[in-house]
């Protein structure tokens, strides 16, 4: 037992231990104070966060502003594909095919192609069209811009220029269109292909180009023997045309129809050039079909090559030129019995002028035969010949050629 001792000083008493606050109280404290920030803010700033626009809201007002900028869009090409797409249309050429097995018939889609609506008359409506595209055909069939299939007849076709018109129903058209001036082109002028391309469902389609070339000379293979057969004249443009364009508007951005574009003439030419039928050569073969269902052309009976094609060795020492002559078109061949032959022309001339006027080449030479003279009329061509000028006088008969 211990005994109490009064001289021995009492022990100082030991402070108490303050408890250690773990992390659950220093979350808990945080969160009040973050909650009682926030109520802060709401209460004395309310507008700010009432006049915040909803996440619907926003989506809205971007989709808004995105519609109204599509419908703003409006150019010179759109203006004319808008004015012409109407008059344009695709073409499905049905034939017969005979089933070898069962020796049984029936009609099937053979080609597709495009054409274009240029005249309304007499309930009629008319659509020029290439001949490469109704070739063969039992039937022909039209597809409107809207979508609306007609029957339609063949009015005439022209294999030499690749040009055909067909008839349709009048009912419903409400687009023609409108003839440009192809003469009046320009190289880099913008230009437009409409048609109906690879064969789909006709809503047309839309390629951009310019006009690479004028007066076009293409040499054409129309029945496939490797041999030359004509000379199309033609326009050239980088706008693509492709299988199913043939037939199709080539217009300006006036929305005038310049040319008829032909895949046809196209296939014998570098790939990535696109070739037109120039409106203006198109239009007399046109009106020709309209009234005969052929082309009734004058005839010369020659074969003809560009004295620009013809080597300057050649110029000089086989057909005997001066210096001063550097165009016209060299005689190639002469057929017998023909207006050329009766009249004395002869292989190696060149022709320089006809009726008094200058012929550079070709195209000069056709379209001086094909629209300034008729069947049965006198042409005065003057040539040189082993490098003396000579006068002939043909009388004009028809003819599929020259």
């Amino acid at each position: 037992m211990d005994e109490y001792n009064p001289y021995e000083p009492e022990k100082p008493e030991e402070p108490k231990k303050e408890k250690k606050r773990g992390p659950a109280g220093y979350f808990f404290s945080a969160l009040a104070g973050v909650l009682v920030g926030a109520l802060l803010v709401w209460f004395l700033i309310p507008s700010v966060v009432t006049n915040l626009p909803s996440e619907n809201e926003t989506k809205s007002n971007n989709i808004q502003e995105k519609k109204r900028l599509s419908v703003d869009v409006t150019t010179d090409v759109t203006g004319a594909v808008e004015k012409a797409s109407g008059a344009v249309v695709g073409i499905t050429n049905i034939q017969s095919v005979t089933d070898f097995w069962s020796n049984s018939q029936s009609n099937q889609e053979a080609g597709t192609g495009s054409g274009v609506i240029y005249k309304k008359a007499d309930g009629k409506a008319f659509v020029i069209t290439n001949h490469h595209v109704v070739e063969g055909a039992k039937s022909l069939e039209v597809t409107l811009v809207n979508g609306t299939k007609v029957e339609a007849k063949l009015v005439g076709s022209d294999i030499w220029s690749d040009l055909a018109v067909l008839e349709i129903d009048g009912a419903g058209i409400d687009s023609v269109m409108e003839f440009g001036d192809s003469d009046a082109l320009k190289q880099g002028e913008t230009v437009i292909a409409i048609g109906n391309p690879l064969g789909l469902d006709f809503y047309g389609s839309v390629t951009t180009g310019v006009v690479s070339g004028k007066d076009r000379a293409i040499p054409v293979d129309l029945n496939g023997d490797q041999v030359v057969d004509w000379q199309a004249e033609v326009l050239q443009t980088d706008a693509a045309i492709n299988p199913g364009n043939s037939g199709g508007a080539l217009i300006n951005l006036a929305g005038q129809l310049v040319g008829i574009n032909s895949m046809k003439i196209s296939e014998s030419t570098v790939e990535g050039i696109g070739l037109a039928i120039p409106v203006n050569t198109a239009i007399p073969i046109v009106e020709d079909l309209e009234r005969n269902g052929k082309v009734n052309r004058p005839s010369m009976g020659i074969t003809l090559l560009d004295l620009t094609n013809v080597p300057s060795f050649h110029q000089k020492e086989t057909l005997k030129l001066p210096a001063e002559v550097t165009t016209g078109v060299v005689v190639d061949e002469v057929v017998p019995n023909s207006p050329a032959a009766k009249a004395g022309m002869q292989t190696y001339d060149v022709i320089v002028e006809m009726d008094g006027k200058k012929v550079e080449d070709t195209i000069d030479l056709r379209k001086h035969l094909y629209n300034e003279k008729e069947i049965g009329e006198d042409l005065n061509v003057k040539v040189y010949r082993q490098g003396k000028v000579v006068e002939l006088t043909l009388k004009l008969v028809e003819t599929d050629a020259l």
